[in-house]
């Protein structure tokens, strides 16, 4: 038997994998592997409870984003039934006070036509007497006078009537 190149490489793996075997370097491996698989595992459950947390925080912040949109939604809405409240309201206070200027100025109207009515019977009447007076003064006889007097009357009467119409 001749002892070659591939005995003795034979051998030194043996004796390599006997080496290895009493220092207990397959377990310190395989004990290596099973932290760096913990410290795997406990990263991974880690990493799960953030992105649960994660979730959490994102769905509390989605309902936080849909409630202030539906308060700004009923904030909108209330300024605008405000708005439209408020422009009724002074739309009626305005038709009210237009009301109010306008039946004033009828009746101011009213007042100065009749005021306009007394001076313009007050006058004819004072007109009607100073002629009266004139004619009593300058009158030869009673006939030509009832005559003045009554168409005077009539005159007057006549007048009134227009500026009445």
């Amino acid at each position: 038997m001749t002892i070659d190149a591939t005995f003795w490489v034979a051998i030194s793996f043996f004796i390599f994998i006997g080496i290895l075997v009493y220092f207990k370097i397959p377990k310190k491996v395989d004990k290596v592997l099973e932290e760096n698989i913990f410290n795997i595992k406990n990263q991974i459950n880690e990493a799960e409870k953030l992105k649960e947390e994660a979730k959490n925080i994102l769905s509390e912040n989605e309902k936080k984003i849909s409630n202030s949109k539906a308060e700004v939604k009923s904030m909108i809405n209330k300024a605008n039934e405000d708005s439209e409240k408020n422009i009724i309201r002074t739309n009626e206070e305005f038709h009210r006070l237009m009301d109010n200027r306008k039946k004033n100025a009828e009746e101011r109207i009213k007042q100065m036509k009749n005021q306009a009515l007394k001076d313009i019977k007050n006058t004819s009447v004072k007109i009607a007497i100073e002629s009266v007076e004139k004619l009593l003064k300058n009158s030869i006889d009673k006939s030509k006078l009832d005559k003045i007097y009554l168409s005077s009357i009539e005159e007057t009467k006549l007048a009134l009537k227009k500026k009445s119409s």
